[in-house]
């Protein structure tokens, strides 16, 4: 371990919530939840909304009761919050040596050799993302990466004395954040772990820093090995400036409303598909083999159930859309079956490697430089007008069996027609 080293983890602070806000700023002090897929659960809560509602609950359950606090209610508007990520981590990238970002909200920074306070610089890149985004953030700043997700939880918990801000990189400061911070809320300790090691007697973040490593490793594993080396001042996670590319694509989606018969779920499987192909060119990669599925609603006791899948050996290695779309499309006459109502289907690439490292014969034949250049000019069109602009006949723009998304924002940064209006 580099005794220099620091690490940084800067956090949006309720992202969802914040992307909602910065184009309604009458919202500025309104609890705002932002629901799943089909309106149907609270998935986001800005910190206000947090006592009238918990995570995870049905919407129809606690709608009445949100509205009779005020708290305003969206649908989740995915491309504002994939775009409004994208311009925080260009803004974070700019300010620090290295970068990895860890997640939508979530970024990772490598600040070693920076020189002055860490503190203020914490709060200079704090305020220059929400001068030029909106977005609230805050930065953990520790000597590894477990102790900077530490200190990130202690600086939004502890809001109003850190200013969103805490450096922890001395052992007073981290010895205070160990011993007043419960072992559940350590990174990557979840639930079941944190009840096998309150019976041990490792109450808070300290006792668990303090333990015997080779212990934990024997008992458990060694992830919770590392990240009480990491709690003790010892690096272990080293910053990941690239993403590895992923070894499955998966694209799954409930439908608006129920499907008994075969052409709306073919559609719906062939926007799925062209969907996970655009993921596919994204990393580089190509696939093999593919798996279809399609279910009904597995709960209600008045409807029947069915569940099928299909596993596909497609010709060549591929990131073709026509190709992957004809292949899922006839694997869905495959598993479809009369008499039911289906509610979901699921599109997932298997086999991916880069082009290059599937070994075939000599003549075994492959993905035709044409289809190349094809996926090329689809994926840059798609990327200048909006995606869906450029899709396979058999993939409807606005289909029936849509996502229920009723209390949609608009896509202020990603459709012309959409720009936010300041009047």
């Amino acid at each position: 371990m580099r005794s220099d080293q620091v690490f940084a983890l800067i956090d949006c602070n309720s992202f969802y919530a914040s992307c909602e806000r910065v184009f309604r700023p009458d919202l500025a002090k309104t609890p705002i939840v932002v629901l799943s897929n089909n309106d149907g659960c609270v998935i986001a809560r800005s910190y206000d909304a947090k006592p009238f509602v918990k995570m995870g609950e049905p919407y129809f359950q606690c709608r009445e009761r949100l509205k009779r606090h005020g708290v305003v209610a969206f649908s989740s508007n995915y491309a504002l919050y994939g775009d409004m990520s994208e311009r925080v981590m260009s803004i974070i990238e700019s300010m620090v040596p290295a970068a990895e970002v860890y997640s939508i909200d979530e970024c990772f920074a490598d600040l070693t050799g920076v020189q002055g306070s860490l503190t203020q610089f914490g709060r200079d890149v704090r305020a220059k993302v929400l001068q030029r985004t909106g977005i609230p953030v805050g930065v953990g700043i520790a000597r590894t990466k477990t102790l900077a997700k530490l200190a990130n939880h202690t600086a939004k918990r502890l809001q109003a004395h850190t200013g969103g801000v805490v450096d922890i990189t001395t052992d007073f400061e981290r010895d205070w954040v160990l011993r007043n911070t419960e072992v559940k809320e350590v990174w990557g300790i979840g639930r079941r772990m944190t009840e096998h090691l309150q019976s041990m007697g490792i109450q808070k973040a300290m006792d668990l820093a303090k333990a015997d490593p080779r212990m934990l490793r024997d008992k458990f594993s060694v992830v919770v090995e590392k990240t009480a080396r990491e709690l003790a001042g010892v690096s272990c996670l080293e910053l990941d400036e690239a993403a590895p590319p992923k070894q499955e694509i998966c694209c799954s989606r409930m439908f608006g409303k129920r499907l008994s018969e075969l052409a709306p779920v073919k559609q719906a499987v062939a926007t799925y598909t062209g969907r996970a192909a655009e993921k596919l060119r994204s990393q580089g990669s190509v696939c093999k083999r593919m798996r279809v599925s399609i279910r009904t609603g597995m709960f209600n006791p008045d409807e029947l159930h069915h569940a099928q899948g299909a596993l596909v050996e497609l010709p060549y290695p591929t990131n073709d859309t026509l190709l992957l779309t004809r292949a899922a499309t006839n694997a869905v006459e495959l598993v479809f079956r009369e008499g039911y109502r289906y509610s979901k289907a699921e599109v997932l690439l298997l086999d991916l490697r880069q082009p290059g490292e599937f070994t075939d014969d000599l003549f075994a034949i492959s993905q035709p430089v044409a289809r190349d250049k094809l996926m090329s000019v689809v994926d840059q069109i798609n990327d200048r007008y909006g995606r869906g602009t450029m899709r396979t006949g058999s993939a409807p723009r606005t289909p029936v069996w849509g996502m229920r998304r009723d209390l949609l924002s608009q896509s202020y940064t990603t459709r012309i027609d959409q720009l936010w209006k300041v009047t």
